[in-house]
């Protein structure tokens, strides 16, 4: 950037009333003992009188200056900017140049106009613009008669819903959501093992119908679904049920508009909706995880399209499931989960932690089937009644998995395979031992849900979890 010579500098533009206002200010000082330069945002003919002008049409010195409202007046010395003062205000005029008599016939005070540089997609533009390397992406042409949608739908880059096309201009405005460079390798998305840069990912996000500000938990998101302890592979592979499920914590849910309460699992909400969906379309359009290709699911479940929540820990009596996993208190978080659809528990009248714990543990034991054990986690999400049960018994949640593991806990013998004449079950190995439903670190529970409603629900896990194929991981977000 050009650095300007010591003295004063005005930023003005023409179609501003109070900058036409002060052309006499201007060209008096411009005549004065003080080097005087001003920097027009649109049209300089209108400061006759002036010599010192630079045409910043293009808005670059505006853009670094970081120009707000016009006219704004600063002071430089040895190149750079000590002080500045906006709009017109005479006393504050006089005191800055030192000119006793300036601006003698003018009102005393006009208030400035915002500047052209914060003008919504101009500052898009400028940010874009001086911020960022150039789009990456292959550029694709649509034909003048060729409907946009219909011309996603064609080249499969869609989960069968329309999405948003994702024209350069959309792409560069998601991009400033992040701070990270759009060139950036996010991870090396499966199945096709294909490196996912910054900028891929803000392509999909587009097309989901996310906005900006949610870009960095997308790319949360995709970061942790590229860990291996995650297994995004064998989860795509997999002919069971199972998904993706992202889970939110921290401010950054709430900044955003997440829905943490009522109709949590539903629709409604764009940043639940968008993010989930956004790391299918990563999935699905970067790696290459299509139904009928990698993905066997044989049924699959709604949540596949997208499944994304924020946990409500301003009403929970409990950690957040983030710090519980070992993140500080206040940090934003994105949990992902290889789970399935939502099972519903109903208990309107336990008014006992030992009761309701009872129902909880019953309904849990049917996760995958219920002679299954150790072999599928899952997540128990607490309704804000239920919660109220165990906030006032004074129930950790330590405790009430604890309670929970020991209700499940079962002889083998009752659970082998043929036991109860059901001929699936655990193997013969098992028969003489006491046996839990999960393994440690499997069960995991958060708060969530309407306040009206004495349910709660459970997210069962895909029937390879932990170790042998997916275990839960936690990604900080970075803006």
């Amino acid at each position: 950037m050009k650095t300007f010579p010591d003295g004063l500098v005005a930023v003005v533009k023409g179609d501003c009333q109070t900058c036409r206002m002060i052309q006499p200010v201007m060209t008096k000082l411009a005549g004065g003992q003080i080097p005087f330069t001003v920097l027009t945002q649109d049209d300089p003919e209108f400061l006759s009188g002036v010599t010192k002008v630079i045409d910043d049409t293009k808005l670059a010195y505006s853009y670094q200056l970081n120009i707000e409202v016009v006219p704004t007046l600063m002071r430089v010395e040895n190149g750079r900017e000590i002080k500045r003062i906006i709009g017109w205000n005479r006393k504050e005029w006089r005191q800055f140049t030192g000119i006793a008599d300036l601006g003698q016939d003018l009102p005393e005070q006009r208030p400035g106009c915002g500047a052209r540089n914060m003008e919504p997609e101009i500052a898009e533009e400028l940010a874009w613009r001086y911020q960022s390397a150039e789009l990456n992406a292959r550029r694709i042409e649509i034909a003048a008669q060729e409907d946009d949608l219909e011309a996603c739908f064609e080249r499969g880059w869609t989960d069968g819903l329309p999405v948003v096309p994702p024209t350069e201009k959309r792409v560069r405005r998601m991009l400033l959501g992040s701070q990270r460079a759009a060139d950036e390798i996010v991870g090396i998305i499966p199945p096709n093992q294909v490196p996912c840069t910054v900028e891929k990912v803000a392509i999909n996000a587009v097309m989901a119908g996310c906005q900006p500000e949610y870009l960095p938990v997308v790319l949360a998101a995709v970061e942790a679904a590229c860990m291996d302890a995650f297994c995004m592979h064998g989860l795509l592979a997999t002919t069971y049920f199972s998904g993706p499920v992202v889970i939110v914590n921290g401010p950054i849910a709430k900044a955003i508009g997440m829905n943490a309460g009522l109709n949590v699992f539903g629709q409604g909400n764009r940043a639940n909706a968008t993010i989930g969906r956004s790391l299918q379309l990563v999935i699905r359009n970067v790696g290459g995880g299509r139904p009928g290709g990698v993905d066997r699911a044989t049924f699959g479940n709604p949540g596949k399209y997208t499944f994304c929540f924020a946990e409500d820990e301003e009403g929970s009596p409990w950690e957040s499931l983030a710090v519980e996993r070992g993140f500080k208190e206040g940090a934003s978080t994105v949990t992902l989960f290889a789970g399935d659809g939502v099972q519903a528990i109903m208990d309107q009248r336990s008014r006992t932690p030992e009761s309701l714990s009872r129902t909880y543990a019953n309904s849990l034991k049917t996760v995958a089937h219920s002679k299954i054990f150790m072999v599928a986690d899952a997540v128990l999400v607490v309704s804000p009644e239920h919660a109220r049960v165990f906030r006032k018994a004074g129930w950790t949640k330590q405790r009430l998995r604890q309670e929970i593991d020991e209700i499940l806990k079962t002889r083998g013998s009752e659970i082998i395979r043929g036991a109860q004449d059901i001929a699936e079950g655990m193997p013969e190995i098992f028969a003489d031992v006491d046996v839990t439903k999960f393994s440690p670190g499997g069960l995991h529970i958060v708060h969530a849900g309407g306040k009206a409603g004495m349910f709660s629900a459970i997210i069962g896990g895909w029937v390879a979890s932990g170790p042998i194929g997916s275990q839960s991981v936690t990604k900080e977000i970075a803006l």
